[in-house]
Formats: C-alpha cells, sequence, structure tokens
C-alpha cells in the first residue's frame, strides 16, 4: 500500500517525497523530507490555480539560453497576474541611497606593469637580478618595457609586463600593497617577495573610488526594492493560497503521473447527504463503539444520527490541519470502502467521547 502525506490540502505519495527530498539538502532527513513535501504541495497548488484561470505556459530563456520549463512558466505567469506591487518612489529609492551611500561607489582602479623573477632554484640570484632592475629604474633609467620582455618569467613579459586594468583585490595583497604605495609611473626601489618569484613593481595609473550620483544609482536601487516587495508579496501569496485549500481538506493528489483532483472518497463526503445515510449501517458492523458513540450524541442533541454525521463532516472540514487529513487520508487507503472508512475518521476525530479510540475490528479492517 502507497503511504500518503497531506500537506496544504495537497495528498503527496512517499515516494514523490523520497525523491523531492534530494534537492532540499537538510541536517537530518526528517527536515529534509518536510522541506521536499512543502515544496511539492506549493508547486501543486500554484499550478492547480493556473490551471484554474486557463492559464497557458509560454516558457522564456534566460540570459545564458536555458529554456524554462512548462511547470516554471506556468508558475511566473500566475504570479505575475496574481499579484501587484506598487512601484517604489523616488523618496524611498533616496533614503536608501543616503543610507547605503558606501554601496553606490565607482572602484578603485588602477593599472601596472611588473617584472617577475622567478628563483628557479636560484632564490639568491633571482633576488640580486630583481634588486638591480629595480635599482636601475626607480632611478628614472628607461627601459622597462624592454627589461619586462627580456627578464620576466611572466606572460605579461610578452607585452612589457603590463597587467592592465585592475581593482583591489586582484592582486596578492603584499604585491597590491607596494604597488599603492606609488605614485603613478613610480618604479618600487625594491622588489616585492610573493610565492611566485621576486616582483618588481611600475604603478601606471591610479583611479580613485568616487560616489555615483544618486541619478545613476536611483535604477538599480529601484529595481532591488521591486525584487524585495516582488519576493515579499510572492511569500504572502503562497501562503494564504495554502491557508485557502487546507480549508477545503484534500483538493489535489500527486502521482508519478501528475496531478488530479482530490480523493473522490472525500469529495463524496464532504458533500453527499446520502452517503452519511449509508454510513450507518456500515459503521454498525464495523465499528459497534463508534456507532453507539454516534447513537448517545445524536440523542443527546436531539437529532438524527446522519445530521450529526454531516455535522461532524463540515466541522472537520473546517478545522483540521494537514496532520487529521493525512490521518483519514490513511484511513480511507486502509479500508475496504474508502469513503465509510474515511467518514468513520473524521467521527472518530470530532466525536466528544471518541478521543483516542482504536477497536479491534477496525485494526483487523486496517490490516
Amino acid at each position: 500500500m502507497t503511504r500518503s502525506l497531506v500537506v496544504h490540502g495537497i495528498e503527496i505519495p512517499d515516494s514523490l517525497i523520497a525523491k523531492e527530498a534530494q534537492n532540499h539538502p537538510a541536517p537530518t532527513a526528517a527536515a529534509s523530507r518536510t522541506a521536499a513535501a512543502h515544496a511539492l504541495a506549493t508547486k501543486a497548488l500554484l499550478l492547480r490555480r493556473a490551471a484554474e484561470r486557463g492559464l497557458e505556459p509560454e516558457p522564456e530563456r534566460d540570459e545564458e539560453g536555458r529554456e524554462e520549463t512548462d511547470e516554471a512558466a506556468l508558475v511566473r505567469a500566475l504570479l505575475e497576474a496574481e499579484i501587484e506591487i506598487a512601484p517604489p518612489s523616488d523618496e524611498e529609492c533616496r533614503r536608501v541611497y543616503d543610507a547605503q551611500r558606501a554601496q553606490f561607489r565607482s572602484p578603485e582602479l588602477y593599472e601596472a606593469s611588473h617584472i617577475l623573477i622567478e628563483p628557479r632554484g636560484d632564490e639568491e640570484a633571482a633576488r640580486k637580478l630583481a634588486r638591480r632592475l629595480a635599482a636601475t629604474l626607480s632611478r628614472g633609467a628607461p627601459g622597462f618595457t624592454g627589461l619586462a620582455r627580456e627578464h620576466s618569467h611572466c606572460p605579461s613579459g610578452a607585452t612589457g609586463g603590463s597587467l592592465g586594468q585592475l581593482r583591489l583585490g586582484d592582486l596578492v595583497r603584499d604585491v597590491e600593497v607596494a604597488l599603492l604605495a606609488l605614485e603613478p609611473g613610480q618604479v618600487g626601489p625594491e622588489p616585492v617577495r610573493s610565492r611566485f618569484g621576486w616582483h618588481v613593481l611600475r604603478l601606471d595609473r591610479h583611479i580613485a573610488g568616487r560616489d555615483l550620483p544618486f541619478e545613476i544609482a536611483a535604477e538599480p536601487i529601484r529595481l532591488r526594492l521591486e525584487s524585495r516587495a516582488w519576493t515579499a508579496a510572492a511569500a504572502r501569496y503562497v501562503v494564504a493560497l495554502a491557508e485557502e485549500n487546507r480549508g477545503k481538506g484534500v483538493v489535489a493528489t500527486l502521482s508519478e503521473e501528475g496531478m488530479s483532483d482530490g480523493s473522490a472518497c472525500l469529495g463524496d463526503l464532504i458533500g453527499d447527504g446520502a452517503a452519511a445515510q449509508r454510513l450507518l449501517p456500515w459503521l454498525a458492523d464495523s465499528d459497534p463503539y463508534i456507532f453507539r458513540l454516534l447513537l448517545e450524541e445524536a440523542s443527546e442533541r436531539g437529532g438524527e444520527p446522519a445530521e450529526l454525521v454531516r455535522g461532524a463532516v463540515v466541522q472537520f472540514v473546517e478545522r483540521a490541519g494537514d496532520e487529521q487529513w493525512t490521518q483519514v487520508i490513511s484511513a480511507a487507503r486502509n479500508g475496504d470502502d474508502p469513503a465509510f472508512a474515511a467518514l468513520a475518521a473524521i467521527l472518530k476525530a470530532t466525536l466528544p467521547k471518541a478521543g483516542g479510540h482504536a477497536c479491534g475490528s477496525c485494526e483487523q479492517k486496517a490490516a
């Protein structure tokens, strides 16, 4: 027998949860399964609502040319259709700009050249050569480009030692610190050692970062605020959709083949008055204890047993959570008659005197 779990009103078999759990790593297997079940239920609710609205998938491609799946396109189309957010005002953008000014600066850039002397087994010879080149060039002697082509063991030597335009952090720290201590056009008087070897350094250009004007920063700020507002609105939408569907019972059932309407037996018991009437002789035979409690409750209230059954179902649907629905689904799967077994499980959950009851005949039926 396939076991199922109900989440947000969606019935999900254990096999699908186990497969999806691989995409939700967590500290424990239980946490991974919970995350997987919620992810599957959320996607099912969104796809179900998209189908109700008659939406058709129109997959888009991202910047790398990858195309959306039909399901992803439907979810996107649904959220675009049902979620509206107010665009951030200039005042809101200005507040972000003023509060986070450091984030809206052009990066500090510099251009540099070097001559790399690798030790290649003779550390002292490499150091002496690097010191001689640095001393000569730092005194203003020309020829940095030619000496780089002649002596540098870096591929940049072929272009006269130029490292091009750099950002902070592009070079190893000791080299970068020594370079930024120089004036543009100056060659360091001492070579600098790194794990690559000895560097004779020249700072070619230094461009300090500067504040971007609000007019330039405003658009990325606006996009960021819109993205945050959209994410928050989408989260609220999903929560509301889950709450709405949870109150309806089991609205859909997932399987390897896809999604279908909720279990037929549950649909019958929620709306079919005749099912409640037919339950009575079945219940008298399969679970005399619950049947007796039902008669007692009906007598105390002065009503008909069938009406009490229907009232219990309405109460259950209005108040039951995922765990209670999972128990009803399990009872329906185990019973000889799924509809009656589900009704009996609801009565056990709602009759005041039946809490925790599990009679031998019920257990025998389940087996």
